[in-house]
């Protein structure tokens, strides 16, 4: 187990146990340990899908919608190569 990995797993052993409040009527509090690493950055798409649209001219509008149909066509031609690269894995492991 890699020392990041064994690291989590000791500090969610140890967080699960923690006792909240004192004396009678102390509560067992389960937590994740997740709940303690970094969050995940946003994904680009709803950062662009946040962005405010009021501001740019026509002229803005349809240099953004080609960037974005650009990096649409960029996405599915790598879609694509991963499809056939999987068929070609699977060609080729393919039991006779």
């Amino acid at each position: 187990m890699c020392p990041s990995k064994r690291f989590v797993s000791l500090f969610k052993k140890r967080v699960r146990c923690l006792l909240t409040g004192s004396g009678i009527g102390s509560t067992l509090l389960a937590m994740d340990g997740d709940d303690f690493l970094p969050r995940k950055a946003q994904d680009t798409a709803q950062l662009l899908g946040k962005e405010d649209l009021d501001p740019l001219s026509p002229f803005e509008l349809d240099e953004r919608i080609a960037l974005l149909r650009a990096e649409i066509a960029r996405c599915e031609a790598r879609k694509q190569f991963a499809k056939s690269q999987r068929s070609s894995a699977d060609a080729l492991f393919r039991k006779p």
